[in-house]
């Protein structure tokens, strides 16, 4: 099949994949799943698992983030979402909840929206971080392009120790008619935490940020069940591809610099294990889980799932749907480590990782990144 395909007179496109269309290879040889090592480091926090959670409401609260960072991955509180604007979060979520009887997905983004109308109060988005400082895990912490500059200082003084600077689309440089630019190079440069910056869809976008001196890139814009990107603004790569152009572009930048490493994060297309073995089969570091997550009983939304596009004031590109019953919930730990008795790889996601690994003789996630790779065509 051509990389690039004719899709009208003299206008082409390029071909590109999905997690669905792509399959890992086997070796030659197989090891104990014992013996695998699912473990990354970004900057100087490590992590047991390649677990960083989707910054949204829906799946993040401090008890949550705590949560995931006692089972070896990284949540990350969202600094512009409820627990930034209301000192009883649980009340405004049980405004949602409410809103579910009518089975009116329009319904549903209204009341976040009007939730999210409400002022961003530092004082709040302070109490949530040092919630998670005080457990002992690594506080992680998501703003967008917009008001990164203006949120940055209150979070850092809250004691975040990883800034996701993260929108549907970010770039080197972020440029508004009404006030001065975000320009992520010297915005990093001025910090003294590790930066992930994204999303980014392409070799060249994912080049540029890493020159800015992120420590990592997020990939994706969280496809899923809920995400209504593509509809919206018709704006979408396919995910197999968009991380292996990402990594592509992991590897020039690491010959360009000598050595310096930028972590690719998958934000997207995961709905099984087997998307999450594909995603660092295809390059990535880590993956940014949302929709599974919102079917343990410790997620916010009590099986309400959204992203945080889905409080934008005038254009969502999200909707607020229920992707899991009650009867369904599991408890985190089950949904990351089983043990399980569903088939179809919705439950022990990283346990499946491993077996995936040690199917194919790898032992760690940089040597398993060298898998083969097959495309069903």
């Amino acid at each position: 099949m051509p990389d690039v395909v004719e899709i009208g007179m003299g206008r082409t496109a390029r071909r590109a994949f999905g997690l669905d269309e792509v399959h890992i290879v086997p070796s030659r040889r197989t090891r104990s799943s014992q013996d695998v090592s699912t473990a990354w480091q970004i900057d100087a926090y490590r992590f047991d698992i390649p677990l960083v959670t989707h910054p949204t409401d829906a799946v993040v609260s401090p008890a949550t983030a705590v949560a995931v960072g006692g089972l070896g991955g990284l949540g990350v509180l969202n600094a512009e979402g409820l627990w930034a604007r209301h000192p009883n979060v649980a009340d405004a979520l049980a405004k949602v909840q409410q809103a579910v009887g009518d089975a009116d997905f329009t319904a549903l983004t209204r009341v976040l929206q009007e939730l999210h109308a409400a002022p961003i109060r530092p004082e709040l988005i302070a109490e949530a971080i040092k919630k998670i400082t005080g457990a002992g895990v690594t506080a992680a912490a998501r703003v967008s392009p917009q008001r990164a500059a203006e949120l940055t200082p209150d979070l850092l003084a809250a004691g975040v120790e990883i800034l996701v600077v993260q929108g549907t689309i970010v770039s080197a440089e972020h440029v508004s008619k009404g006030g001065e630019p975000l320009n992520l190079k010297s915005f990093i440069a001025e910090l003294d935490v590790p930066v992930i910056a994204g999303g980014v869809h392409d070799y060249r976008t994912a080049m540029h940020l890493m020159r800015t001196g992120a420590a990592g890139v997020v990939v994706g814009y969280g496809s899923g069940p809920v995400t209504t990107t593509d509809n919206v603004l018709g704006i979408g790569v396919p995910m197999a591809t968009a991380i292996i152009d990402a990594a592509a572009a992991r590897r020039d930048y690491l010959d360009e610099t000598g050595g310096r490493y930028v972590h690719v994060i998958a934000d997207g297309g995961a709905e099984c294990s087997g998307d999450i073995a594909k995603s660092i089969a295809c390059g990535a570091d880590a993956v940014m889980l949302g929709a599974p997550l919102a079917m343990t009983t410790e997620a916010p939304g009590q099986g309400l799932y959204w992203t945080a596009a889905a409080a934008h004031p005038s254009l969502p590109r999200s909707r607020v749907a229920p992707v899991a019953a009650e009867d369904e919930f599991v408890d985190l730990r089950t949904l990351l480590f089983g043990p399980s008795s569903d088939a179809e790889g919705m439950i022990n996601l990283f346990g499946a990782l491993r077996r995936a690994m040690a199917k194919t003789g790898y032992s760690d996630l940089k040597e398993f990144q060298k898998v083969g790779l097959t495309v069903r065509v």
